[in-house]
């Protein structure tokens, strides 16, 4: 089995919400909207095959937006997967989520719906719109039904950190698959939302403990951000492999390993969530993209302030986006790292 290569693809901005937090209204004022047409879509489709066959990898589609469900031609990309048979699954919201487009997303092979919660009802609507908390747990059901997998997702700050123990309550009451959370990355320092180093590793140690109450159930818990490992290291229940090669990158952050992100305008990122433009899909090769100088920069690992001095730099290495957001620089410390170098 190869290993995978993930595309994060934006396939239109169209969306029904506005979230405090989004990349594209972002500041309160938006963009000018793009939707990929069907050509583009399948030209880039074809792209990202070719690179995972010269790379050997096996292609795993996240497809997004906005709402990839607005996308005028979104049934045509779908079927593109299924006759192709590539795993893919979406990132969107619950409005449009039906019996029948559910059912057709499993029967195209859709493994995974993921879906947003950020905080319990209150807060959720705050960052989202009026009425999304309960459409989102309506439609978990919905999903659940037609066999599809369910994944919840949070962007945790300074804001919501306090409801997340409870919130891990409900997602696991409603059945869902998998729960992750990320945090906020913002542009520049928000003291609103940031959370000090101790107050991130106390937030993690109840999270921790909700996990431990609820391992014996249905919902799997991604421990998506990468300081879960010192967290889990610091407890003695991740140890540093003795035969190690050094010039591997065993875990820690995919950006210039196994993952792109690519928007409607056929832009690539190293990232979606920092400015990591490395080109664009209309105009070259993602494999040579992929190959750059531009894409090396983000495995240059010994550039990494204080992860360079760390034991865990080939496991961890935090969130270069979080730290991108705080500071301007990938490099420099994590703004909720809390281990002594």
């Amino acid at each position: 089995m190869r290993d995978f290569f993930a595309f994060q693809w934006h396939i239109t901005d169209e969306c029904d919400q506005r979230c405090k937090h989004c990349y594209i209204f972002n500041n309160e004022h938006t963009t000018n909207l793009t939707t990929t047409s069907i050509n583009d879509l399948e030209d880039i489709f074809n792209n990202c095959i070719n690179m995972c066959n010269i790379v050997n990898r096996e292609p795993f589609f996240y497809v997004t937006g906005g709402d990839p469900l607005l996308h005028p031609d979104f049934w045509k990309l779908i079927n593109l997967f299924k006759e192709n048979n590539i795993k893919f699954g979406i990132m969107g919201n619950p409005f449009h989520l039906t019996s029948e487009v559910c059912e057709k997303l499993k029967d195209a092979g859709c493994l995974a719906y993921q879906l947003s919660l950020d905080g319990l009802r209150k807060t959720h609507d705050y960052f989202r719109m009026p009425g999304s908390y309960d459409t989102t747990l309506d439609k978990i059901k919905v999903l659940k039904d037609a066999g599809m997998n369910v994944n919840i997702m949070t962007t945790v700050s300074k804001v919501n950190m306090d409801e997340i123990p409870e919130l891990i309550d409900v997602v696991v009451e409603h059945g869902v698959d998998t729960y992750s959370f990320a945090r906020y990355c913002p542009e520049g320092f928000d003291e609103d939302s940031h959370m000090t180093p101790e107050e991130y590793h106390q937030f993690l140690e109840k999270c921790w403990d909700k996990y431990e109450q609820y391992k014996d159930s249905s919902t799997n818990f991604d421990l998506k951000d990468h300081l879960w490992t010192l967290f889990l290291y610091e407890k003695g229940l991740f140890e540093i492999p003795s035969d190690l090669d050094d010039d591997v990158i065993y875990d820690g952050c995919n950006c210039g390993n196994s993952h792109v992100t690519i928007l409607p305008n056929g832009n690539v990122y190293a990232c979606r969530r920092m400015n990591s433009l490395i080109g664009n899909a209309f105009e070259e090769n993602i494999v040579s993209l992929f190959t750059s100088r531009k894409m090396d920069e983000y495995r240059q690992y010994e550039n990494f302030e204080k992860c360079s001095k760390c034991e865990l730099l080939r496991f961890c290495r935090g969130c270069p986006a979080v730290s991108y957001g705080y500071t301007g620089s990938m490099y420099s410390s994590d703004p909720q790292c809390w281990k002594k170098i």
